[in-house]
């Protein structure tokens, strides 16, 4: 992957929630929901840039636990690496780039309108809550578009569904 930058997106988990944030900027992607987060930069460790990026935009301290299995192109050379990472310190306020901020019970993670890089992690993030599982799903993930369903079979095909394999 030579020449591709790293995004981290923090799957946040408290008390049995994961917190979404909807973004307000730039306008491509305004009234999206994603995992918060940002780009790494150069000589920074993927958990150091999560722990960074949630005190920036959210004014919380995280903790990361561990990277989700999958990475999902962005726009211009990006690709995005979403991690699990549980609430330290604050409350968490839509500080930079978003509008609102929700947590989320693994019921609800399904129903949310999620940028198209986030989806399959949070399909996975729902999975790890112990709420829906989308081997077994009766609904597809809220997105914009037109609905389709699930793959039948396991776990390995949610995960590159977006991106096909890596």
């Amino acid at each position: 992957m030579t020449g591709t930058r790293i995004v981290v997106g923090a799957a946040i988990l408290h008390r049995g929630r994961v917190l979404a944030a909807c973004r307000s900027a730039p306008a491509e992607l305004a009234g999206g929901w994603e995992f918060p987060g940002g780009k790494v930069e150069p000589g920074e460790s993927e958990s150091a840039a999560l722990v960074r990026e949630c005190h920036e935009e959210l004014g919380a301290t995280v903790r990361p636990v561990r990277r989700l299995p999958g990475a999902w192109p962005l726009a211009r050379g990006y690709v995005l690496h979403v991690w699990l990472a549980d609430l330290v310190a604050g409350e968490p306020q839509a500080l930079q780039d978003h509008s609102a901020l929700r947590w989320l019970g693994p019921d609800e993670v399904p129903g949310l309108a999620w940028l198209a890089p986030d989806r399959p992690a949070a399909e996975l993030v729902a999975i790890e809550l112990g709420g829906h599982d989308a081997r077994n799903a009766r609904q597809p993930m809220a997105h914009p578009g037109a609905a389709r369903p699930y793959p039948g079979a396991g776990l390995e095909k949610v995960i590159n569904r977006e991106n096909g394999p890596e």
